[in-house]
């Protein structure tokens, strides 16, 4: 089988201002959104496998500072980081994720780790610490993730006393964006792959977990319908098992990716206040990332045609 690869990433979904939104301020998150997809494309037009190409692409999104993932990702309510990740892979249904870690460099790495280690799914705080030591990964003090601008962001959060979902404010004047990020992949032959990686809520409480590191919520792949990566609310994905949703009304009701991926996103999710968006590729290459959100940070690519980057509608 020679499938024509396809990448798609997400840097968060939210209220991001359009009005506020000039060329200027949106280049940088373009830029690293055109760069990311494209060393993933590249990847698989080499012939690497869409785990390893989605893999990639989240590693290189959580060491962006302009995206809640990894360096970047925002303070908790006591002004520490909890990272969240989660990989699985289509074509045998393994998957792996981590939550609650502060020291390990990269999440998506020690999530794959748990997948390959085959044990367990999901492993939490000190214990997935141990788990990525024990494997050679490379840990980093706390402070690492740390940047001024999401410090001065939980300050703002404290002090109006409310849970920030990402931005407050910022180059783009946000309002409140989804902080995750995600990619899917297929690959040229024919199997997919799903990897999700966030830093979480700004001003959370301490050990919440969202649906990032939670496979069938906010991250889900099976060869025989669809890679999900989602982004937003995540106690409403997670009330929805949203990603898995996609794939069972695929499996089950016979629906499109189109068709699936609509009526979670714009009719499951919004009764409930579930607000963001997700990315999807089916096994046949089509692509869908819906968002019932003013923006969300996307990009795609199909084979070796150029990629495509946006922000809003």
């Amino acid at each position: 089988m020679n499938t024509p690869p396809v990448i798609a990433i997400h840097g968060g979904a939210g209220t991001i201002a359009a009005a506020a939104a000039d060329a200027a301020s949106a280049a940088p998150y373009r830029a690293a959104l055109h760069d990311i997809v494209s060393a993933a494309q590249a990847m698989l037009l080499r012939g690497g496998s869409a785990l390893d190409a989605a893999c990639l692409a989240v590693e290189m999104l959580e060491d962006c500072p302009l995206f809640n993932a990894g360096h970047g990702a925002v303070f908790t309510h006591d002004e520490t980081h909890e990272l969240d990740a989660a990989v699985m892979n289509g074509s045998d249904l393994r998957a792996g994720a981590i939550a609650g870690v502060s020291r390990v460099r990269r999440p998506i790495r020690a999530a794959r780790a748990v997948m390959e280690d085959g044990s367990h799914v999901l492993l939490a705080g000190t214990g997935a610490e141990f788990f990525a030591r024990e494997r050679g990964l490379e840990m980093v003090d706390p402070s690492y993730f740390s940047t001024e601008a999401r410090r001065q962001q939980l300050h703002r959060a404290r002090a109006s006393d409310r849970v920030s979902l990402d931005h407050d404010s910022g180059p783009l004047a946000e309002g409140t964006k989804f902080g995750t990020v995600g990619a899917v992949a297929l690959d040229m032959h024919g199997h997919l792959a799903a990897a999700t990686s966030t830093g979480g809520m700004t001003n959370k409480r301490v050990g919440r977990i969202g649906d990032s590191p939670l496979i069938g919520a906010g991250t889900y792949a099976d060869d025989a319908t669809a890679a999900v990566s989602c982004t937003g609310s995540g106690e409403m994905f997670m009330r929805a098992v949203a990603a898995y949703d996609v794939c069972a009304r695929m499996r089950y009701a016979g629906q499109t990716l189109q068709q699936a991926t609509d009526a979670v996103v714009m009719q499951t999710l919004p009764p409930m206040g579930g607000r963001g968006g997700l990315i999807a590729v089916d096994r046949l290459g089509n692509v869908c990332l819906p968002f019932n959100t003013e923006g969300m940070y996307r990009a795609h690519a199909r084979g070796a045609d150029a990629p495509h980057t946006a922000i809003h509608r």
